[in-house]
């Protein structure tokens, strides 16, 4: 008879040469597994690379999910069943952990099918997200940027991106943010902060990442010695930016916005109550294309009398905000006029160009000289609002333009 020793020693044999044995096909499963795993990935990238296996917004059955930062495996599993992509959320959970895929998932919007095995769907969330490059010109207002961001396929919700321009408190990280002293006439408080620039979102972007993007450039744009210069002019950041967008909406021509901005800061600093107004025709077209016209060389009187503490023909000044989004050029010259000009007055050529005078008879002349320039542009295309603003000199009710520097 076989001793209580002998088969004890005999089971632990057999569970070592059991245990011997799964081992032995379990490493050889695994790597199998591995091979055909990442043989199918090699696969599905080459497949994408040429343009095959790509999934987006207009593949038949797409399914966005929007991972988010601080997002774990297990939420983006319970995201994929709400979905109807996956049934088993452990199982997703165990086989991301065992592929290799914890931590590899990448923030922001992406495409899946219901088609696809959890592997693929792991896969399918470390590329990267669905995103667009847009281009922002400079000189628009925040509502063009919102309609130019749109039409680029954003999908953010408007209300919430006007409450998040008029919350600095969420920005106050930002140096020039926390700086802006408020005015209740303000239209957006954020408004001529969005840089202009060409940038990549994410299409579910949130309108506090979307502005946060943008305000990171401009806080790369306002170089140190801006802030000097404008203390030293007794400015601060804020009015800087108004001046710089009013500037903007009025040349695209370097030279020529020197010599404009000395025209503003005379005016400014002038010692009669009656050229301390701006009279700057880019505030009028702010205002009529709040209404929803369209910017235009030649204003009415009407346009003129428009009520709103933006009208700079009506009030001294700077206006309470920016009126558009300028860019670098524009704030250098806001920062840096031409020096020793004594201009007061300026209007359009109607060529791209400026004319530039000291007394309001000289600039009565230039007005004379150059507004059949001005009935040909106007006649020949639709004015473009991003190119610089022309002005004229009139009393009465008919379609001639007024001098953006006050005429009278």
């Amino acid at each position: 008879m076989m001793s209580d020793k002998v088969r004890i020693a005999l089971r632990i044999l057999i569970v070592v040469i059991l245990l011997f044995a799964f081992t032995i096909i379990g490493v050889y499963v695994g790597y199998n597994y591995v091979l055909s795993q990442e043989a199918r990935f090699s696969t599905l990238s080459e497949g994408i690379e040429q343009g095959k296996f790509i999934i987006n917004k207009d593949t038949p059955g797409a399914v966005p999910i929007l991972l988010e930062a601080g997002d774990s495996t297990s939420d983006i599993a319970d995201k994929l069943q709400e979905e109807g992509l996956i049934d088993n959320t452990l199982m997703f959970s165990l086989l991301s952990k065992i592929n290799g895929f914890d931590g590899a998932y990448i923030e922001g919007t992406h495409y899946v099918t219901a088609g696809l095995t959890y592997d693929e769907i792991m896969y399918y969330l470390t590329l990267e997200p669905a995103s667009v490059s847009v281009t922002i010109p400079e000189g628009i207002s925040y509502e063009e940027i919102k309609e130019i961001l749109h039409k680029a396929g954003l999908n953010f919700n408007d209300e919430e991106f006007d409450e998040c321009m008029n919350s600095p408190n969420l920005f106050v990280d930002y140096d020039f943010i926390s700086k802006i002293e408020i005015d209740p006439d303000r239209d957006y408080i954020l408004a001529g902060y969005l840089f202009p620039d060409t940038y990549t979102f994410d299409v579910n972007a949130s309108p506090e990442s979307i502005i946060r993007k943008f305000l990171n450039n401009m806080n790369n744009k306002l170089f140190e010695e801006y802030y000097t210069r404008a203390e030293r002019i007794g400015m601060s950041m804020d009015e800087v930016i108004t001046l710089a967008s009013v500037i903007q909406m009025e040349s695209n021509n370097v030279r020529d916005m020197m010599y404009i901005s000395a025209v503003f800061h005379n005016r400014l600093d002038a010692k009669s109550e009656d050229m301390q107004f701006l009279s700057s025709s880019a505030t009028i077209n702010y205002l009529i294309k709040k209404k929803g016209g369209k910017a235009t060389i030649k204003h009415s009187s009407n346009d003129l009398e428009i009520v709103s503490p933006y009208n700079t023909y009506k009030n001294k000044g700077l206006p309470p905000g920016p009126v558009s989004m300028p860019g670098l050029d524009a704030i250098s010259a806001a920062l840096y006029p031409e020096p020793n000009c004594n201009y007061m007055f300026f209007c359009a050529t109607g060529d791209g160009g400026t004319a530039f005078a000291v007394t309001l008879k000289e600039h009565e002349k230039n007005i004379a000289k150059y507004s059949g320039n001005w009935d040909r542009e106007e006649a020949e295309a639709t004015y473009d609002a991003d190119k610089d603003l022309g002005d004229g000199d009139t009393d009465d009710d008919q379609d001639t333009t007024e001098p953006t520097t006050g005429g009278a």
